[in-house]
């Protein structure tokens, strides 16, 4: 199994191999560059493939004996988005998971309480969501997470137990602070790249084209072409016979403490 320990384990038996035998100076030196530079490469594959759990088990798929999906949204709550996804998931009587940013919730209090009235489950996905959140130390991205908790729990009196890193990217200080929190961490098994598509079709095309039992589908509330797709993805879905439901009932795991 391709994790953390199980790495550093064989690169370290990788480096020692030539201290048994009798290499040339310069032979030496391009075998451990090679090394390293394979050694760095799977850091870069585990940090940035929330799928491959290789720092700390992330949820991203339910099990495969059940038609059944969830789908996600990341990065609300926003004024100009999010109310719309509402009104249309209530419309289709569909059930879904938001993963918010603390940052957000100022301001759209109701619409995070109206998240919760209407059956949604709620997740962490940071306070701050910077683009460097993962450099930062585990006490600092500890706060950052807690600082988001806070926001969610004043609004709703529910602490979220889900927790989506910000880009999905997880190294050994973000794992740490996972831990610190006894947070479950939870991925996706198909990723929309709702915010970079160039097109609706391809966009519905896309999230449909690989839709299994049991996937996590990750949209973003700021999704250019995400609400003008979500009817069509959802009648799909349910043409192919899947259900949707919270990715709490998928997974059989507990959203909030």
């Amino acid at each position: 199994m391709l994790n953390a320990r199980n790495t550093r384990l064989t690169f370290v038996f990788l480096l020692a191999v030539p201290l048994l035998t009798s290499w040339e100076v310069n032979s030496l030196i391009v075998y451990y560059l090679l090394v390293i530079l394979a050694y760095l490469l799977v850091l870069v594959y585990g940090s940035y493939f929330i799928q491959s759990d290789f720092f700390i088990r992330s949820l991203w798929k339910g099990s495969k004996d059940r038609k059944v999906i969830a789908i996600t949204f990341d990065d609300g709550p926003m004024k100009e988005f999010t109310p719309r996804l509402l009104d249309f998931l209530k419309i289709e009587n569909v059930p879904a998971a938001f993963f918010l940013m603390g940052k957000n919730i100022e301001g759209n209090e109701a619409l995070v309480k109206r998240m919760v009235d209407e059956g949604h489950v709620i997740g962490n996905h940071s306070y701050s969501h910077t683009y460097w959140f993962s450099l930062n130390k585990s006490e600092v991205m500890f706060n950052d997470m807690k600082k988001c908790d806070d926001e969610i729990f004043r609004i709703t009196g529910k602490q979220p137990k889900f927790f989506r890193p910000p880009y999905g990217v997880i190294n050994p200080m973000v794992k740490n602070a996972i831990e610190k929190g006894n947070y479950t961490c939870i991925g996706w098994s198909i990723r929309s790249y709702d915010t970079n598509e160039k097109s609706a079709e391809q966009l519905l095309q896309k999230s449909l084209k690989n839709l299994t039992n049991g996937d996590i589908v990750l949209f973003h509330d700021w999704g250019q072409f995400t609400i003008g797709i979500l009817s069509a993805f959802i009648k799909e879905a349910h043409l192919r016979g899947f259900e949707i439901v919270r990715v709490d009932e998928l997974l059989n795991t507990k959203a909030y403490y």
